[in-house]
């Protein structure tokens, strides 16, 4: 009896291992997009508020940054397909618009 030895696929679980990270920034990215978006400023004197707002849209972006850079990774791109980053560039792209129009 023979054993033959093949290299296992561990793509499965690499996918796995990867999708923590993606998942805990695009969270992340999530709230901090909602916050954005639900911050009413009371007035044009409420600098507190402009400040939480760009504060958000900040966070969205550097979040939505950090999963395209994790995704940018040769190793990762082989087993982390495209359309996993696309909820944090919907994000990112929301928190700037927001950010432009409250100026």
């Amino acid at each position: 009896m023979t054993d033959s030895c093949q290299p296992s696929d561990d793509r499965g679980w690499l996918r796995l291992v990867l999708a923590v990270p993606i998942t805990l920034f695009t969270l992340i990215g999530a709230a901090s997009c909602w916050t954005a978006l639900t911050i009413r400023p009371s007035g044009p004197w409420d600098d507190d508020a402009y400040g939480g707002i760009e504060l958000s849209c900040l966070l969205t972006i550097g979040a939505a940054g950090a999963v395209v850079a994790l995704r940018s990774m040769p190793s990762v791109r082989q087993v982390v397909r495209w359309w996993w980053i696309g909820p944090a560039l919907v994000m990112a792209g929301a928190a700037a618009v927001r950010w432009s129009l409250i100026g």
